[in-house]
């Protein structure tokens, strides 16, 4: 029998062996997702959601073939502890509408049950896609409110300190300003925390798919994130005041509100594109074979 053929009777064996812990995990992620899909991927902060699920899932399903050769199903005590250690998470989070951990449980269910058919070293060798998911799991409230507030102030500083040089009478406090007979409040969409997760997720993607660069380079890559992504969101605000200012509270706060974040968006990815592309030139850096 050739290889491939040992390899799928093994998967054929694994899959009739724990098919019961399989369905569990199956009934286990369709209302989770479903709970993700209505309380996070519709709101800014988890919009990357969809994009990340579908793209890990076919980073995960490249990888198979290679994982499965390569496959030394995991010590039992390994998984036994995983699987322990994370249904009563996703037990508690769902029972207290805590999404964060009922996401974080399933994760951890389905890395257990990964270890059990592939083993630590296969999966350390191929540890980004199982990474790369892990950004789908959303940030706890209180995480998100203690990055939030002194972006907030941040982005307000700079963009105050980008609309006053232009002479339009305009007054900060905190992170309300005061445009002339107009009022703006920087909220929490405006402190670039949802553009710095999004961006986060697309530029390893990215990093990991096409540039292919050695740690050293990728990690420059990643560092470049939360300054693009600030400085997206202060041309956001800059944008939103000098059309209120100039048109009116209607404009500013009706259809050009969103698609200011969506077009700015679209310019961070694109700026960090281009930095990538300079910055592989001055360092002569070469993409590698794709990954």
């Amino acid at each position: 029998m050739t290889a491939a053929g040992d390899v799928q009777t093994i998967d054929r064996a694994w899959l009739l062996s724990r098919g019961p812990w399989i369905l569990l995990a199956v009934a286990l992620a369709a209302p989770t997702l479903y709970r993700l899909g209505v309380q996070v991927w519709s709101r800014d902060i988890g919009a990357h959601g969809p994009i990340v699920l579908a793209t890990g899932l076919w980073l995960v399903w490249r990888k198979l073939p290679s994982m499965s050769e390569e496959a030394r199903p995991g010590h039992i005590a390994l998984t036994t502890l995983g699987v322990l250690a994370s249904l009563p998470i996703y037990v508690f989070g769902r029972a207290y509408d805590i999404i964060s951990l009922e996401a974080a449980g399933l994760y951890g269910f389905a890395i257990s049950l990964m270890h059990d058919r592939f083993g630590v070293r296969t999966m350390a060798k191929n540890w980004f896609p199982l990474f790369y998911l892990s950004l789908l799991l959303p940030l706890p409230g209180w995480i998100i409110d203690q990055f939030t507030a002194p972006l907030k102030l941040l982005v307000s500083v700079l963009s105050f300190g980008v609309v006053e040089p232009m002479g339009i009478p305009i007054v900060r406090e905190g992170v309300t300003m005061t445009a002339g007979p107009y009022q703006l409040l920087v909220e929490d969409a405006c402190s670039g925390l949802n553009s710095l997760i999004g961006l986060i997720a697309i530029t390893l993607f990215y990093i990991y798919l096409l540039r292919n660069a050695g740690w050293r380079y990728s990690l420059f890559l990643l560092c470049l994130i939360v300054p693009v992504a600030i400085l997206a969101n202060v041309l956001r605000i800059v944008t939103l005041i000098l059309l209120t200012y100039h048109f009116g509270d209607a404009v500013g706060q009706g259809f050009l509100h969103v698609t200011a974040g969506l077009f700015l968006f679209a310019v961070a990815l694109v700026l960090m594109f281009a930095i990538d592309n300079v910055a592989s030139r001055l360092l002569r850096v070469r993409s590698g074979a794709p990954a």
